[in-house]
């Protein structure tokens, strides 16, 4: 069995630790490498032992020497462009699992691909993106119910993230809108709204305590209620999620991929 190498980027955050700890846990994959910003005052420091997973022989970088065969990015939307076209130069191959890209960090990332093989996602989570394939489905299933079909999307987080609604759920909303046909999209609601038009999405975001990730897609009929809810017990579900997709990109040509080809769901 060939061993796959990692580089981990955004290391000492609370994702990039769990990476370091699965990865440690698979025999198929070694970590070789982990960066962060050159700027990190831990630069130099042993990453292991900074993840609290005892020494492991990996110093923190903050620069990219090493040609790992995939990197994998949990860091920020800036940070993970400037990423992207690094490894478009270097041809490295990069698991991107950052969320809150604008419009045009993601037309950037998409020129990366046309030189380097990238997977991004936004949720790194196995559980969530069969999750995305059951709402396509129910989605085109019900999409000319006679009464409609009202769908309103809830996702809870930790109260440390920044972006509202999550990324997750604007996919999901995406993937509704794709099977359905709405054409808008609402955030919350307050005061006297009117009549809840068919045309419309609705999001909902909470923010509470250390919550890893819950969403809820509802379908509201007439006379019935069918809802898709995907939940995270802890941050192991990204992590595994993220080397999922690292194992799978070993050998990929250049492209843009997403969790959906790692799994095989098809569209």
């Amino acid at each position: 069995m060939s061993v796959i190498s990692i580089g981990v980027f955004g290391a000492t955050g609370r994702m990039g630790q769990r990476v370091l700890a699965c990865a440690m846990g698979d025999a198929s994959l070694k970590v070789v490498a982990a960066y962060e910003r050159p700027t990190n005052p831990n630069v130099g420091k042993d990453v292991g032992e900074l993840a609290g997973l005892g020494f492991i022989g990996v110093p923190l970088s903050g620069e990219i020497t090493t040609h790992p065969d995939v990197i994998i990015d949990f860091s920020t939307p800036e940070s993970s462009v400037e990423l992207a076209r690094l490894c478009a130069e270097r041809q490295l191959r990069l698991v991107l699992a950052t969320t809150g890209f604008t419009a045009d960090q993601k037309a950037e990332i998409a020129a990366a691909a046309q030189q380097t093989a990238i997977l991004w996602a936004p949720s790194m989570s196995l559980a969530v993106n069969v999750a995305m394939k059951l709402v396509a489905d129910a989605g085109r299933a019900l999409k000319d119910t006679s009464s409609g079909v009202d769908v309103e999307i809830i996702e809870r987080h930790h109260r440390f993230k920044e972006d509202a609604p999550s990324g997750t759920a604007l996919k999901f909303g995406e993937i509704v809108a794709q099977s359905m046909g709405q054409t808008e999209h609402v955030h919350g609601r307050e005061g006297r709204t009117g009549q809840r038009p068919r045309s419309e999405i609705g999001y909902h975001a909470l923010r509470t305590g250390d919550n890893v990730g819950e969403h809820t897609i509802v379908f509201g009929l007439m006379g019935e209620t069918l809802e898709v809810t995907v939940r995270g017990n802890s941050r192991d579900s990204y992590a595994q999620g993220a080397l999922t997709a690292a194992k799978f990109l070993v050998g990929q040509p250049a492209g843009m991929y997403s969790m959906a080809d790692a799994l095989g769901l098809g569209s």
